[in-house]
């Protein structure tokens, strides 16, 4: 099934269950900081207990996560009036600009 972050992000909103929701971009930001960091943390245990092997079963827990990651992106983008597609779509061009002018590597949000 093919899925547009348009989509996702319409579809997304009706499990948005929280204080305020629709006014308050605090929420999910903290959310996405949250599940970032459980993102972080199963990595991490991979490189701890596994020696850097990542085996399916860990994979799915981490795909997991980076589910909860996309749902934060939405509800974010949602209070704040963004579409996904349009942020993803801004994302590209900034980052193919850096390649074209040779600047992907390097420091800086405005190279």
């Amino acid at each position: 099934m093919t899925l547009t972050f348009s989509e996702y992000q319409k579809e997304s909103r009706k499990t948005a269950v929280y204080p305020n929701a629709g006014n308050n971009f605090i929420y999910p930001t903290l959310g996405l900081a949250g599940e970032a960091g459980e993102v972080a943390e199963k990595i991490k245990k991979v490189i701890r207990d596994k020696n850097g092997v990542i085996d399916e079963e860990t994979k799915e827990k981490i795909a997991k996560e980076l589910g909860d990651v996309l749902w934060y992106v939405a509800q974010l983008c949602t209070e704040l009036g963004l579409s996904m597609e349009e942020v993803a779509r801004k994302n590209l061009e900034k980052l193919f600009s850096r390649k074209e002018r040779g600047v992907l590597h390097g420091e800086g949000d405005e190279r």
